[in-house]
C-alpha cells in the first residue's frame, strides 16, 4: 500500500514538471515574456480603440517591438489611454505616431509605430501625441449600404417596376 501511493505521488510530480516545461515553452515561444523584460512605457491617446486588449502586440514595419501593458479611459478627455511597452534599443524620434490596425477582416487589432523624423527621442513615460484610432468595420459597411442606397435613388432605382406585358386573349 505505501510503494503504491508514492507511485502515485512520483507520477504526478513527474506530470507537473512535464506540464511546467510545456508551459514555458509555450510562453517563450509565443514571444511573450513571464516579466516586463527591459523597455520603456510610453503612452498614447486615442478616440477608439475597438477591441485592443491589454496583451496585444506593439509592431513596427510588421515586427513586434513590444506590447499594450494596459488600458484606461481618461475622465476628464473621456479618450482610451495606453500604456504600451517597447524594446529600450530602440530611438523612436518624438513625433512617432501610433495607429490602432487590424490583422484582417476576423484578426485581432495591434498598435502600428511610425517613425518619425525628429532630432529627440522618447524616453521612459514619454508619450506618443500623434495617433489614429481604429477604424470602425461596422460603420464603414453603414457608410457604404447608405452610399449604395443614396445613389440609387438618384439614378431613379426607387421608381417601381414596369407591369408586365398583359397575355394576349
Amino acid at each position: 500500500m505505501q510503494k503504491r501511493s508514492l507511485a502515485e505521488i512520483l507520477t504526478g510530480a513527474v506530470v507537473l514538471a512535464v506540464a511546467g516545461v510545456f508551459l514555458v515553452y509555450a510562453v517563450t515561444g509565443s514571444g511573450r515574456s513571464l516579466t516586463g523584460g527591459p523597455g520603456i512605457t510610453l503612452t498614447a491617446r486615442f478616440d477608439r480603440i475597438d477591441g485592443l486588449a491589454a496583451g496585444a502586440d506593439v509592431r513596427m514595419a510588421g515586427v513586434k517591438i513590444g506590447q499594450v501593458v494596459s488600458q484606461r479611459i481618461d475622465p476628464t478627455t473621456f479618450l482610451a489611454v495606453l500604456r504600451l511597452r517597447v524594446d529600450a534599443a530602440l530611438n523612436l524620434p518624438t513625433d512617432t505616431s501610433a495607429e490602432i490596425q487590424s490583422e484582417g477582416l476576423l484578426g485581432g487589432k495591434y498598435v502600428a509605430l511610425v517613425p518619425g523624423g525628429a532630432d529627440r527621442f522618447l524616453r521612459d513615460g514619454g508619450e506618443i501625441t500623434i495617433t489614429a484610432s481604429a477604424v470602425s468595420l461596422e460603420s464603414l459597411l453603414g457608410r457604404f449600404i447608405f452610399s449604395v442606397t443614396e445613389m440609387n435613388q438618384q439614378r431613379g432605382g426607387d421608381q417601381p417596376a414596369p407591369a408586365p406585358p398583359a397575355a394576349p386573349r
